[in-house]
């Protein structure tokens, strides 16, 4: 009874008060706004119509018919809805607090794991994320060697179900340390590397058996008594080993991207590299392997003491300069899990230290979205595309970009939250004394 207790408590405690967006009903029009198309140029006074969740028409003094809602939104600048392309967002609340953590599993092994079932549409962390104009996530469970399949979300819905955009996003493999300890008198630099050549065989060792495994599996002549039992691990990598979805691999260090690329390639994966904090070193790699880049972070520190103390802010410039498809994201490790909603931030730091502002955009719309897959239907303001956007009254990167109003697939959202309630709280406290005072 107190567990049970405990589970509602901490449900109440944990949860926002919102009500998801209703499914557009009537189509609306927005006239003379400022468009970032993002896949084209800045459309300055121009009109964007959308009905049933989708972008019709962009275009100059668009002609709405009698049942279109029309907004005039003058000066005021329409914006793809940002993406974060990894998180943990629905999966923890607050990451000291263990009993609101669900992005880990026990064992080292976890391929059947998916993120969107535990993910949380109630979080009360999705109203502040997107009041940052952060609508679209891929939340990815994060422990073990292979933690699990991650999933793309939209931040409105009222259950997992409603959220989900696409499920699975990738296979997550977070790739063996190459760092030697050259102080562990116990385990000498020759053990330390077997160790490691042996996590690396267990990875080969595991991709040979999801393809024996399938081809058993899908034998044409096999007698009844040899059919092939079901392994859930195994039967959840055949469409990342077999049919070539997506894997992510998390590496840092320069031998870990090196090393983690040359394996893909003698099992012939699709693969992206999610860290990368060495991808300045040598971005040639990437371009010449075609392998694109999601960066965890801007404002961090460097990684090793001779490392210029801005490199972290310039590496976006420099993967751009080399022609690295890339996009940013945050590192969601403690205690950053909440704070998605500083993506913005992170942008505007690279473009401080050479990124064009174009291309940063592009790098939490378009880009992210390419890279993820989803780029059909979201990223950029295009016919047919999701009207997943929102609407500011100043250009987006910059300190007061706000959004006023924010859609996702036509859904108006609410976009209150703790923060900006707490905000207006403490400011007619203040007014009140103030008055007091007089």
């Amino acid at each position: 009874m107190r567990f049970f207790s405990l589970i509602v408590f901490s449900s109440l405690l944990f949860s926002n008060n919102q009500i998801p967006g209703m499914d557009q009903k009537r189509p609306i029009l927005l006239k003379g706004g400022i468009l970032h198309t993002v896949s084209g140029d800045i459309l300055e006074e121009y009109d964007i119509l959308f009905a049933e969740g989708r972008i019709v028409t962009i275009d100059m003094q668009i002609q709405p018919s009698p049942e279109t809602d029309v907004y005039e939104i003058y000066g005021k600048h329409v914006v793809p809805g940002f993406i974060a392309a990894y998180t943990r967002i629905g999966l923890t609340e607050i990451s000291a607090v263990k009993q609101t953590n669900d992005h880990s599993e026990i064992g080292e092994i976890n391929p059947n794991v998916r993120a969107n079932v535990a993910y949380n549409p109630d979080s009360d962390l999705i109203p502040v994320t997107r009041s940052n104009g952060v609508l679209i996530v891929n939340s990815t469970p994060s422990s073990g060697r292979i933690p699990g399949q991650s999933s793309i979300m939209e931040l409105d819905g009222w259950t997992w179900e409603d959220a989900t955009i696409k499920h699975p996003a990738a296979l997550n493999i977070n790739w063996p340390s190459m760092y030697i300890d050259y102080s562990d008198k116990k385990n000498n630099e020759k053990k330390q590397r077997d160790e490691y050549n042996k996590k690396v065989r267990e990875l080969d060792e595991l991709v040979l058996n999801v393809r024996a495994y399938y081809h058993r599996k899908n034998a044409k002549e096999r007698k009844a008594e040899h059919k092939q039992k079901t392994d859930l691990r195994l039967e959840s990598m055949i469409p990342f080993i077999i049919h070539n979805e997506p894997v992510h691999i998390k590496a840092n260090d320069i031998r870990q991207i090196e090393a983690a690329i040359d394996w893909s390639k003698k099992h012939k994966l699709d693969i992206t590299i999610i860290g990368a904090r060495d991808a300045w070193i040598n971005p040639e790699l990437f371009v010449k392997n075609n392998v694109p880049v999601i960066i965890l972070g801007v404002q961090v520190t460097p990684r090793r003491r001779f490392e210029p103390i801005h490199i972290t802010y310039k590496m976006p410039a420099i993967l751009f300069e080399a022609g690295v498809h890339f996009c940013i994201s945050l590192d969601p490790g403690y205690p950053m899990d909440g704070h998605v909603r500083t993506l913005p931030d992170e942008v505007m730091r690279a473009v401080t230290w050479g990124l064009p502002k174009n291309q940063a955009l592009k790098s939490i719309t378009l880009s992210a979205a390419e890279i993820l897959g989803i780029d059909d239907r979201v990223g950029s303001l295009e016919p047919g595309k999701d009207a997943t956007f929102f609407i500011s009254n100043s250009e987006p990167l910059t300190q007061t970009t706000n959004p006023v109003k924010a859609f996702i697939q036509g859904r108006e959202l609410d976009l209150s939250d703790r923060q900006k309630n707490l905000w207006e709280k403490y400011k007619e406290k203040y007014r009140r004394l103030g008055n007091l005072d007089d």
